[in-house]
């Protein structure tokens, strides 16, 4: 529940909410309070939430996946690093990188892909030094966005080597959050 407070400043923050392609939040505090606990301590949905940190363990932002299709052994995941200050530093790429690794390493998922604004470059950098991919377009709400994908065989290069082929993270770590 210490997460609470700057999870709903970051919805709320215009520019942040620009680059989700969203609306920023306008439901009072109170209710957004109520139903986070709530999704917290009770959901079942297979999505995760998880605390992107500093190298002080100060959070940062979040990192998530969700949309998990089991039979397509696939998943969507989204970042978002809220606080200004650490943008452009390598915290998001670290993070991305962190999450495919655990994913791949525990569960079968053999595809994770994600929609990145067609104008936001500085995302597409960063998941691309992630290992990710362009692989379409996809438009939603008046929006254009890039699809990209990062498959477990460009991850894991050779079978059981257990090695990522983009590299390992080094600086912010994924916590649950």
């Amino acid at each position: 529940m210490a997460d609470v407070v700057e999870d709903y400043a970051w919805r709320a923050d215009e520019e942040l909410a620009r680059f989700d392609a969203a609306p920023p939040l306008r439901l009072p505090f109170a209710d957004f309070a109520r139903h986070w606990e709530m999704d917290m301590r009770f959901s079942d949905v297979p999505q995760r939430n998880l605390a992107i940190e500093d190298e002080a363990g100060q959070r940062i932002g979040n990192v998530m996946y969700y949309n998990l299709d089991r039979w397509r052994k696939e998943a969507e995941i989204g970042i978002s690093i809220g606080r200004r200050e650490y943008w452009g530093r390598g915290y998001g790429s670290d993070a991305v990188r962190a999450l495919a690794r655990h994913l791949f390493r525990t569960t079968d998922l053999r595809r994770l892909y994600l929609h990145t604004l067609d104008w936001n470059v500085r995302a597409q950098r960063a998941f691309q030094k992630a290992g990710f991919r362009p692989c379409g377009v996809a438009h939603r709400n008046g929006h254009s966005f890039l699809v990209m994908e990062l498959r477990r065989e460009w991850f894991f290069p050779i079978p059981g080597d257990g090695q990522d082929a983009p590299g390992s993270p080094g600086r912010g770590a994924a916590a649950p959050g």
